[in-house]
C-alpha cells in the first residue's frame, strides 16, 4: 500500500560542486539550506541582506551586487533609538548611523565581489506581496515594525515578477539561476491567500525557466506540501519547516543539482562537519590530540580525493 505521494524533481542539467561558488538570496528557508551547505563547507554567501520574502525586493539586491554604490545616509531609518536599513532585514541594525553605514558597506562589498565571481545564484521566492513606503513610494526589503500606516501594501502580478527577474537572468546568462519557492506559509492573508500568492510566484518562475536555458527550478514547496504534509514535519509555530523537516528537503536538493563525485565527497565532509562540532574541550588532553590526528587524516583523505593538498 502506498503512503505517500512523492515530488518528483527530475534532474538538474546542470550540477553544482566544490568548485562551485553559490550565492543564496530570499527567504529564511534559503537562509537554512545555505548554512546546510556552509556547513558541508561549499563556497557559499548567505543572504548577505538578510532574509527578504518578495522579488521586488530580491530583485533590488541584484541591482545592488551588480553595481555596488555604498549606502548613504539617506538610505538610514531611525526606529526608536535604532538605525536600521530599508533594504536589509532587522539582523543589520546598530546603535548609531556610522555604525550601522559601515555594516552594510562591509557586507555589501564582500558579497558584490562574491557576486561577480558565483556560478550559481540560488533564490527562495516567500510571497507575492510587497510593501511600498508612502512617503517615497521604495519597495522595503522589510517593514521593521513600522506603523502600518507608512506603508502601501501591493500584490505584484505574475508579470511584474517576471519583469523584476528577468533582467538579471539577461545581464548574467554565464551563471545558473536556481529556484525555489518557500514552503514556509504567509498566513496574514489566510490558507487560500497564501495559496494564491504561492501560485504567482510559480508561475512566475516557470515563465522564467521557459525562457532562459540557464535557470532551473527545484520543487521544494511541492516536497513539503506532498511528501511532507504531516505537522510532525513543522516547527511548533505549525508555520515554518522543523529542522528534519529542512534536512530532509536538503537531501532532495543534493540528489537534484550535485554531481557524483560531489555526493561522494558529501559524504566525507559530513563526518568531518560532526567531528568539528564535537572537538574536545582541553588542547592539552589525549584525547584532543587523537581527534586533531583522525581529523588531520579525513582532512587529507577529501583533498586527494579533489586532487588538491592542503
Amino acid at each position: 500500500m502506498k503512503w505517500q505521494t512523492k515530488a518528483e524533481t527530475g534532474i538538474s542539467p546542470y550540477k553544482i560542486s566544490y568548485e562551485s561558488k553559490i550565492i543564496f538570496l530570499g527567504s529564511c528557508f534559503a537562509q537554512e539550506i545555505g548554512e546546510i551547505m556552509s556547513r558541508m563547507s561549499f563556497d557559499v554567501n548567505v543572504n548577505p541582506f538578510g532574509v527578504l520574502y518578495n522579488p521586488a525586493s530580491i530583485a533590488s539586491s541584484l541591482d545592488k551586487l551588480s553595481n555596488p554604490s555604498r549606502y548613504t545616509k539617506d538610505d538610514i531609518i531611525i526606529n526608536g533609538d535604532i538605525y536600521k536599513s530599508l533594504a536589509h532585514s532587522s539582523e543589520y541594525s546598530d546603535m548609531t548611523e556610522e555604525g550601522l553605514l559601515n555594516k552594510i558597506n562591509l557586507s555589501l562589498e564582500q558579497s558584490a565581489r562574491f557576486f561577480k565571481d558565483s556560478e550559481w545564484v540560488a533564490i527562495t521566492l516567500g510571497t507575492s506581496w510587497i510593501y511600498r513606503l508612502k512617503s517615497t513610494g521604495r519597495v522595503v526589503a522589510n517593514c521593521h515594525k513600522l506603523h502600518s500606516d507608512s506603508f502601501v501594501r501591493e500584490n505584484l502580478s505574475v508579470k511584474e515578477i517576471v519583469d523584476f527577474l528577468a533582467p538579471h537572468l539577461e545581464k548574467h546568462p554565464q551563471k545558473k539561476w536556481l529556484f525555489n519557492v518557500s514552503p514556509v506559509r504567509h498566513l496574514k492573508d489566510g490558507a487560500h491567500g497564501n495559496q494564491l500568492s504561492k501560485a504567482r510566484l510559480l508561475l512566475a518562475i516557470e515563465e522564467l525557466v521557459n525562457n532562459f536555458p540557464n535557470a532551473v527550478y527545484f520543487p521544494s514547496y511541492e516536497i513539503v506540501m506532498d511528501e511532507l504534509r504531516d505537522y510532525r514535519f513543522y516547527a511548533p509555530d505549525m508555520i515554518h519547516i522543523s529542522k528534519e523537516g529542512t534536512e530532509y528537503v536538503w537531501e532532495r536538493f543534493a540528489e537534484f543539482v550535485f554531481s557524483n563525485g560531489t555526493l561522494a565527497l558529501l559524504e566525507d565532509y559530513k563526518r568531518l562537519a560532526l567531528m568539528r562540532e564535537h572537538r574536545p574541550m582541553f588542547p592539552e588532553s589525549e584525547e584532543f590530540t587523537a581527534f586533531e590526528k583522525k581529523k588531520r587524516e579525513l582532512e587529507e583523505n577529501i583533498a586527494k580525493k579533489m586532487g588538491k593538498t592542503l
